[in-house]
């Protein structure tokens, strides 16, 4: 390829372009040209010459970027290069140790990729890249600079081993990383133990910033070892219970020795705190110390710590830490997260303690509660005071630290309710003067609130702890007590809307209302609950019944006052619904007054919430969705098959519609229009989606087939190009489609099914040939204007297609094209969709991919009668699917293959047969067997990737890979001995046997058939198979790691 330059000044002012430049336009054409310098012959020569005659760090960094990305290409440049550029690099350093250190580290990275990818690569006998150290050793001898480098360099290779590259197979990373494991890693560790140990010697200056930088670069070092991977498990820092260090057995002695930890100790003490940030004044130094801290209940069972010597002084110290940390609450908030799970974690355990020592958590726990209670309401003020951030308005951490606190807040509860009862009553009484005040201040009544929301809050919380704790009998009173608190608040806040209101206070309550129903309101509802004694008494409240009409009152309420606060109504309805799912809640709730209100008068008159005006944003209504879903709930439970019923409810919606269909008939308000129908879309979903018989989804059908069906066509090819309105219609038409419950199977002489499915047929149609006209889209608008609408359309035809209530057949039989409308319009929009993005959104993917295997399953002559480079791509997207992350898509690849295999073997042995009966039969399975004549490659790659799965990855769905795999053996019997001839010949002499008796092992009593008994055995063959490959890989040998590759 032609380069765009020839002189090193052309390539600087390119550099620059690249990486300081501030002009995108060129920025973008710097990069472009750039990339042509690693694809061009002549890209060595022109990297060393930015390395030596470059002018700029930019020249120097480019030629880094530039070698990093040759030496780590699939296809590896020769071993004689490899070494080469290593040895250059190794001595450029070292001749111009002063270099801008991200020069520096862009070199040492290629280093340390050159070094991974060629550990196994041998000549004359020997591991060629394996001498790092050595080299590293000649670094460590010379200056300050050179000593960094040298640690830099370990540093780079140990972090580069422990980095999981997934373009590559996982266990060539493991093997890799195991060998570096067993053969260097202890010794570099030890290597940077010493270096460290000779900075406590010697009287460094650490105000120098080389030195300093020293130091800092070994204590990295150091970290980086203790980070490994050592045993695969690629430990996710966000779940903290699954990152324990596996240290190896060989390094015990190094840990057991005083000394190592004596080393970290003294260096902490030592160092500045520029270096060692001495005190957890600094954020990171003390969210790690909290990190540490959760780590004892996680490595020991409290039995275990109660019998240590020192533990009632350390426990006593951890207290004392964890109130001052909740006292501080401004700051590191997201470090209380571990404080808090080390107090839950140990106050769960005690009642499984059998130990006669004391635990002291009864002492302490109460200290903990009291002090996270009254940190709280104390920084209400100072928030509203200083216009701080309101830790209330980040509800997720809130509720997390709340679910933490609610086990701790039962320990020793008698404590914790008093303190909560003499805090709200006072709060309460506060509140009260000040809204009966004439001489009031808003700042004032702020303040209140805040405090009254947090106590709410916490209310709740001491609540829930109930169902995580030992309870007793007067347990349950002071829940009582607490409880008759909030529900007094609740009617007071109440009887003041619409006038004055508190967001805050309202999304406490519903956590309180939550957490109630969940610990005395359900199914399993303990009857003789003591909660209720003391609300009998104040509020006439006797027992779950009153409790119920509590809260359908309150949530009336909400849904009539709250319609334009967004929060409040989602929190509200998800309240609702929750309480819809029980069947002997839902007997109870249809009992009440304001449920029968509800049911009767769903309108935006009585709930705004269900207006369409103007000034609510589109999103807004999809919490309809939500409402009417628990609506329906509550209708089904009494309404049988009385139609008339159905009808009134369903009125309000049947005037919106007849509304929607005036507006089309006449010249309407558009976006009037819209909001009307983005809303009934919504509504209509949420029925669908709880109307779970036969009986009640038949009279939907009817209310909505004839009327309402076609103003939802409409709607659909006039604002094809509007998401806002498109999804919503889609996903509705998606939910009609699915057969839950069996719902759609309607009586043998009602053809419902095949009308629905034609309705279906036609909208995906439209709105395919649609949203193909937009042409070509930009990657932010690509998945929102076009990918998300086409993976609706694929999960309503694969509901319809496997949901057993259409015969297919029938429509070619009358000549009815709606089927082969709509599978045509499946292959437009499918082919307007590249391969990455495919598999790159996994909303697409978990609805193109198991489309595919209904298809495959039950239409194979849609799948055959297609143009060979459709058909192309359909194979190459499951080729490609089949090594997804995604289970999902990768098992219905290997199933949408399997029935393409099995289809084209039974073909082939009855062509064998040749059976005049079959000949006509036969000419689907001639075009397939065609056309993977014309491409054999095609199975035979599927072949080796399946393979490759099942030697080298870890596969995860291991019975629905065996299912395709002894299709294709069967079929490609000859590909099938050469894969097995090239992995063999590729391992040590020592290891080719004990391989080539797997594979005998594998087809062992396999016969020459696709039978459910001969496909077990193989899939059981397969699992030993696996196995063993396993264990005689896993030794070390002389082999080239990149030949551990069935697809090579």
């Amino acid at each position: 390829m032609a380069l765009h330059f020839q002189s090193l000044n052309e390539l600087e002012v390119l550099c620059n372009h690249l990486y300081i430049g501030t002009d995108l336009s060129q920025r973008i054409q710097a990069e472009k040209v750039l990339l042509e310098l690693i694809d061009s012959p002549d890209c060595l020569s022109k990297c060393q010459l930015l390395l030596e005659q470059g002018t700029t760090s930019y020249s120097q960094l480019l030629a880094a970027t530039c070698l990093s990305k040759l030496v780590s290409r699939v296809t590896p440049l020769p071993i004689e290069q490899r070494i080469d550029i290593r040895n250059y690099i190794l001595n450029y350093i070292a001749s111009q140790p002063k270099l801008a250190p991200f020069v520096i580290q862009a070199l040492v990275q290629v280093i340390a990729k050159i070094t991974k990818l060629g550990w196994f690569e041998v000549q004359k006998d020997e591991f060629v890249f394996r001498d790092i150290i050595a080299d590293v050793k000649k670094f460590l001898q010379g200056t300050v600079d050179h000593y960094v480098i040298g640690v830099i360099i370990l540093s780079e290779l140990t972090q580069e081993m422990n980095l999981v590259d997934y373009s590559r197979p996982s266990a060539k990373h493991r093997k890799i990383a195991t060998s570096f494991r067993d053969t260097s890693l202890k010794d570099i560790l030890v290597l940077a133990c010493s270096l460290l140990k000779e900075v406590l010697a010697k009287p460094l200056n650490l105000q120098d910033e080389v030195q300093q930088n020293l130091v800092m670069q070994v204590l990295k070092l150091v970290l980086n070892c203790l980070n490994f991977d050592f045993i695969g498990s690629s430990a996710d820092e966000s779940a903290d219970d699954l990152c324990t260090v596996q240290i190896p057995t060989t390094w015990r002695t190094i840990f057991l020795e005083s000394e190592t930890l004596d080393l970290f100790f003294d260096l902490y003490h030592a160092l500045p705190p520029l270096l060692s940030q001495l005190g957890l004044e600094e954020p990171g130094n003390y969210h790690e110390f909290c990190r540490f801290l959760a780590r004892l209940k996680t490595n020991y069972q409290l039995g275990e710590l109660i019998m240590v010597k020192e533990y009632p002084e350390v426990i006593r110290l951890i207290a004392n830490f964890t109130i001052t940390s909740l006292q501080h609450w401004e700051f590191a908030p997201n470090s209380v997260h571990y404080l808090l799970t080390l107090w839950q974690r140990m106050v769960a355990s005690v009642p499984f303690v059998k130990s006669t020592e004391p635990h002291l958590l009864d002492t302490y726990a109460p200290e903990i509660t009291k002090a996270y209670i009254t940190s709280r309401l104390e920084s209400v003020s100072i928030v509203i005071r200083d216009g701080l951030e309101d830790p209330l308005d980040d509800t997720a951490t809130v509720f997390q630290q709340l679910e933490q606190l609610c086990t701790v807040s039962r320990c020793e509860y008698e404590k914790t309710c008093a303190l909560l009862v003499q805090l709200f009553d006072q709060s309460a009484q506060n509140y009260q003067k000040l809204i009966q005040s004439s001489a009031r201040r808003h700042i004032d009544i702020a303040v209140q609130e805040g405090r009254l929301a947090w106590l709410v809050y916490l209310v709740g919380t001491v609540v829930g702890g109930r169902l995580t704790y030992t309870s007793t009998d007067e347990h349950d009173v002071m829940d009582g007590e607490l409880s008759c608190r909030v529900f007094q608040l609740i009617s007071l806040l109440d009887s003041r809307l619409p006038r004055c209101c508190n967001e805050k206070i309202e999304l406490a309550i519903l956590w309180f209302l939550d957490q109630f129903r969940k610990t005395y309101v359900g199914d399993q509802l303990q009857r003789t609950s003591k909660v209720y004694a003391r609300m009998s008494e104040v509020l006439g409240i006797t027992g779950d019944n009153h409790v119920l009409e509590t809260f359908m009152t309150k949530i009336v309420t909400n849904l009539k006052y709250w319609g334009r606060c967004d929060p409040v109504i989602a929190r509200t309805l998800q309240f609702l619904n929750d309480l819809s799912v029980g069947y002997i809640l839902l007997k109870k709730l249809v009992k009440i007054e304001a449920v029968r209100f509800m049911l009767q008068n769903h309108t935006s008159e009585h709930f705004p919430f269900l207006g369409v005006s103007e000034g609510y944003n589109l999103s807004d209504l999809r919490c309809r969705t939500t409402f009417y879903t628990a609506l329906t709930r509550l209708l089904m439970v009494d309404l049988g098959e009385d139609e008339d019923e159905f009808e009134n409810f369903m009125l309000p919606l049947t005037v919106s519609f007849e509304a929607v269909a005036q507006m089309f008939n006449n010249n309407f308000k558009q976006e009037e229009t819209k909001r009307m129908l983005i809303g009934l879309a919504r509504d209509l979903r949420g029925i669908a989606f709880a109307l779970n018989t036969k009986t009640s989804y038949t009279m939907l059908f009817d209310w909505i087939y004839s009327a309402y069906l076609p103003i939802l066509q409409k709607a659909i090819e006039r604002w094809y190009q509007e998401p806002a309105c498109t999804t919503p219609i889609l996903k509705l038409m998606a939910e009609l489609m699915q057969n839950r419950s069996q719902r759609l199977n309607f009586d043998v002489s009602s053809p419902n099914g095949i009308l629905l499915f034609r309705e279906a047929s036609k909208m995906i149609c439209t709105y395919g040939n649609q949203i193909l006209s937009l042409g070509s889209l930009s990657k932010d608008q690509i998945y929102p204007m076009k990918l998300k609408g086409i993976s609706i359309c694929y999960s309503a035809l694969k509901s319809a297609l496997c949901g057993n209530y259409v015969s297919f057949g029938v429509f070619k039989l009358y000549g009815d094209n709606h089927f082969d409308n709509v599978l045509q319009a499946f292959v437009k929009m499918l082919l307007s969709v590249s391969h990455s993005d495919l598999l790159q959104y996994r909303k697409l993917s978990q609805s193109y991919y198991p489309l595919l295997e209904c298809l495959t399953q039950d239409h194979m002559s849609f799948i055959t009668n297609l143009e060979p480079q459709v058909l192309m791509y359909f194979l190459t997207s499951i080729s490609e699917g089949l090594t997804a992350l995604d289970t999902v898509v990768s098992s219905s690849c290997c199933t949408s293959l399997d029935y393409i295999v099995t289809y084209l073997f039974k073909h082939i042995a009855k062509e064998g047969k040749k059976s005049l009966r079959c000949r006509e039969v036969s000419q689907d399975g001639q075009r397939l067997l065609h056309f993977m004549q014309q491409n054999p490659d095609v199975l035979q790659q599927m072949m080796s990737v399946l393979m490759n799965i099942i030697i080298f990855e870890d596969c995860r769905n291991q019975w629905s890979v065996s299912r395709p795999l002894l299709g294709l053996i069967l079929l490609n019997e000859k590909y099938f001995s050469e894969l097995r001839e090239n992995l063999i010949n590729s391992q040590p002499i020592g290891k080719r046997e004990v391989l080539a008796q797997c594979f005998r092992s594998l087809m062992e009593g396999v016969e020459q058939n696709l039978l459910i008994k001969n496909r077990d055995r193989f899939t059981q063959n397969l699992s030993v198979f696996r196995r063993d490959m396993a264990e005689a890989l896993r030794s070390d040998g002389s082999t080239e790691v990149g030949s551990l590759d069935m697809m090579s």
